[in-house]
């Protein structure tokens, strides 16, 4: 990569990372102001992005992958965009296992990149999909050893690179802050924020988000239809140690707040950042004022524009009749 003072050069797109976006959301809190971390603009349009290119680095120095060239992961859809990014420049072979709740728009961009996307719709017990996709991987490199699994939901390098890059940006620009508002999903970038805050700036209070119907926070998984948050099990990489408390979202106020976002900030979010920030609203007693805070948004909104923002598809999902 070459930098100057304006100008930045890089070798590859993957290494396309703006770490130091936030934007102020005035008057979405009376007492305090909230900053949103905008993660839309790394290659990818997520901050997944960053989570590719940590677990591939992992595998070419652990699994050598270099030499065999072909992975599988399973993904709701923005991993799976960023490793088909990241595979294809690299040139490595990847198959993506996704789902019946993944964005139709997601799974197009992955197989115009070259991904090989298997779509599983078989629910697991939990009623979700996590434990399916699982299975089909494990069938998949019993079958193949020359197979390369990533394993973002062991793999401590997911949230590492989130310890290491999201988590230091956030310090760097608010070194006193007092809120940090992360949603939960595999909880890589949840983790890496705790160990990160915990050790530079213990006074942090950390919130943890995540979709009423997920089981991450003990609680007993349902129905989802937004992909992003959520998980009908809970991760290997997640603790409840060091976050200081857990709010959970129905996908009904995570929908009423990305629309509201778009027509009074012209902020079309995606279904992660409008959980997060319904959460940060959710929570808003519990924050004194003058407080500093602090919201992880993970991707922008493009891609839902026929789910989140379509009246029809929000009608035949939550039986509604319309949407204001």
């Amino acid at each position: 990569m070459i930098e100057s003072e304006n100008t930045m050069i890089y070798d590859s797109v993957e290494q396309i990372i703006h770490d130091e976006v936030f934007l102020s959301l005035a008057d979405f809190l009376p007492q305090c102001n909230v900053f949103l971390k905008m993660e839309n603009f790394n290659a990818g349009g997520s901050i997944k992005m960053k989570t590719a290119v940590s677990l591939i680095s992992d595998a070419e120095r652990n699994k050598n992958l270099r030499q065999i060239g072909r992975l599988i992961e399973s993904s709701s859809g923005n991993l799976g965009l960023a490793l088909s990014i990241v595979c294809a420049s690299k040139g490595y072979e990847f198959t993506c296992v996704v789902d019946k709740n993944t964005l139709p728009a997601s799974i197009n961009l992955m197989e115009k990149l070259g991904t090989n996307v298997v779509i599983i719709d078989k629910k697991d017990p939990g009623g979700g999909y996590l434990q399916s996709r699982l299975e089909y991987v494990h069938r998949r490199i019993a079958n193949d050893q020359r197979l390369v699994w990533l394993n973002q939901y062991h793999n401590t390098a997911n949230k590492e690179i989130h310890q290491g890059l999201t988590a230091a940006s956030i310090i760097k620009q608010f070194p006193s802050l007092d809120y940090l508002f992360v949603g939960a999903g595999t909880t890589g970038t949840l983790m890496g924020c705790v160990e990160a805050f915990k050790s530079h700036t213990a006074h942090t209070k950390i919130i943890a988000v995540d979709s009423v119907g997920s089981a991450i926070f003990g609680t007993k998984p349902g129905e989802r239809h937004i992909p992003g948050l959520g998980s009908s099990v809970s991760p290997p990489l997640f603790s409840r140690e060091g976050i200081d408390a857990f709010v959970q979202i129905p996908e009904m106020e995570t929908i009423g707040m990305c629309r509201e976002l778009a027509s009074s900030k012209g902020l079309l979010c995606g279904g992660s950042t409008g959980t997060v920030l319904a959460g940060v609203r959710k929570y808003a007693s519990e924050i004194p004022a003058g407080a500093s805070v602090v919201a992880i948004s993970p991707d922008y909104g493009e891609r839902y524009l026929n789910t989140i923002y379509d009246d029809a598809w929000v009608n035949s999902k939550y039986q509604l009749n319309s949407m204001e």
